[in-house]
């Protein structure tokens, strides 16, 4: 499949422009998805150039897709065009929002083992320290087991400050893109 960008043209009233050309409507989705047309997934090209187009936009626009198409052949298709593409960001929406909540539960998880770790690690470190006070082994050791119960907070850590943002802005981009509008452009035939 060959998606192609149209020339831009000017924006429409209601926001930012998505364009892409296909010869046929089925271009735009998943082959090889049993399902019915209006259920079935996006080819993965198809998404990947419209979410990349719409990541370049404003982040506060409203979006409007426009589908450049050389002939439909099924204008059932073309009416339900709209609804199936909304569909499936909704439901990327909903699955970015499963896959945060599922890394909030892990961060959790991991926080009360990091915690854990290091409140042995000073313990041990203090017991080392204490018992090799007089050696420089001791110091060393206590260093090591300090050092080995800071690293155990580097996942909730990783987690908590930079892990989540994407996936959230990721939901959020595909909320817009579930509820843009979806325009046919350029019928030159329809059978």
């Amino acid at each position: 499949m060959k998606l192609e960008q149209p020339a831009r043209s000017a924006k429409p009233p209601l926001g930012e422009r998505i364009e892409v050309r296909v010869t046929e409507l089925k271009q735009l989705f998943d082959s090889m998805d049993p399902s019915p047309f209006r259920e079935r997934d996006l080819d993965p090209h198809a998404e990947e150039f419209i979410v990349s187009w719409a990541r370049e936009l404003p982040r506060g626009a409203p979006l409007t897709l426009i589908v450049h198409v050389d002939r439909i052949t099924e204008e059932a298709h073309a009416r339900a065009l709209g609804s199936a593409i909304n569909d499936f960001f909704r439901y990327r929406a909903e699955m970015s929002r499963r896959r945060l909540r599922e890394l909030f539960r892990v961060g959790r998880v991991s926080l009360i083992i990091g915690l854990l770790s290091l409140t042995i690690a000073f313990g041990i470190g203090n017991l080392l320290g204490s018992v090799l006070a007089d050696l420089r082994i001791g110091d060393l050791l206590r260093e090591g087991v300090l050092i080995g119960g800071w690293v155990a907070m580097w996942r909730p850590l990783e987690i908590f400050l930079y892990g989540w943002w994407p996936i959230r802005r990721d939901a959020q981009l595909y909320d817009r893109l579930g509820a843009m509008p979806v325009n046919i452009a350029d019928r030159r035939e329809v059978h």
